[in-house]
């Protein structure tokens, strides 16, 4: 027989299915919406399922948004002619949070590992050879992961656009090796940016 009621039980269970979340901080949280106002889970209950209902991806970079373009993708301030390749819609907000980039971005929704069965057709690789034929781009600064992965994805990109005619760009890493771009500090991540060097 638990002590836990079924209900909580299985709110407890819910939230430890999160990332980064034990079971010690799952029964914490759980406490917490418990014991907070019936108005703050009916908002938190909101929330939850707006972004359910109305978050999906951006048909020019894969971006997180609200509608067909993303607030980036239709900026007309933002630098045209540049674009950031990066791995997952996180690294986009990472990069933002520096405030010292101002072009487009693309996002593969992942990146290369063997491993797991991700291979070039799992990813948004043939849509940026696309964008990178259809639009006037100077330059794409590839900004993958600084792990084996991302390593490897970084490559298979040099190989496939090289010969596009686009200065290809890779940031430098005063990120750590192994770490991934969207835990990274702003400074970090803006010497990272006035670092990169050419494919």
């Amino acid at each position: 027989m638990s002590a836990i009621p079924k209900s909580l039980s299985r709110l407890i269970e819910s939230l430890a299915r999160l990332p980064g979340v034990g079971s010690k901080t799952a029964e914490r949280l759980a406490f917490y919406i418990l014991r907070s106002p019936k108005e703050y889970a009916d908002s938190l209950i909101r929330a939850i399922m707006d972004v359910k209902k109305t978050i999906t991806f951006c048909k020019s970079c894969n971006s997180l948004s609200e509608g067909d373009l993303c607030d980036i993708c239709s900026d007309p301030k933002r630098e045209k002619s540049l674009i950031c390749i990066v791995e997952n819609p996180n690294d986009i907000i990472a990069i933002e949070k520096t405030g010292q980039y101002n072009g487009r971005y693309f996002c593969l929704m992942g990146a290369l590992s063997p491993l797991d069965s991700i291979g070039p057709e799992d990813l948004k690789i043939d849509s940026l050879s696309d964008l990178l034929k259809r639009e006037k781009i100077k330059e794409a600064i590839i900004a993958t992961d600084s792990d084996q992965e991302g390593d490897m994805t970084a490559l298979y990109l040099s190989r496939v656009l090289g010969p596009l005619g686009v200065k290809l760009t890779r940031i430098a890493f005063g990120i750590p090796v192994g770490s991934n771009i969207e835990y990274a500090d702003r400074a970090t991540l803006t010497k990272a940016f006035e670092g990169r060097r050419q494919f």
